[in-house]
């Protein structure tokens, strides 16, 4: 399992691309296609056509960083493909590459305080 800390930006590009390329063209079509910095410390997250294949491209600082992963068995919960991207939270994406239903994992909702104790 991967952790990636809470509050990091986590986008998935919701059309499927070419499974051939590198994590410097995906870190290109981040920037061109999808209009993000792929630089930032953003996680960009691509599906493949088939939807048993991912791929995480990140900097971390000194270089980009990329994860794939291709599940033996089943299929990711992937959202429907549409253009631009959408947001998941650490806890989501992490239950993403296991495999898991995403769209079940919620944060929590509390309200806001009305007053300081």
């Amino acid at each position: 399992m991967i952790s990636i800390p809470a509050g990091v930006r986590v986008l998935v590009a919701t059309q499927p691309v070419d499974f051939r390329r590198g994590a410097d063209s995906l870190a290109a079509l981040a920037k061109e296609a999808l209009r993000q910095d792929p630089y930032s410390g953003v996680v960009l997250v691509f599906r493949a056509k088939r939807a048993d294949r991912v791929k995480i491209v990140t900097w971390d600082g000194t270089g980009l960083v990329m994860l794939w992963k291709a599940l033996d068995e089943g299929s990711f919960k992937w959202p429907p493909i549409s253009e631009g991207v959408m947001r998941l939270s650490s806890s989501q994406l992490a239950a993403l590459v296991e495999g898991l239903d995403w769209t079940r994992v919620h944060p929590p909702r509390t309200r806001r305080p009305t007053e300081i104790r």
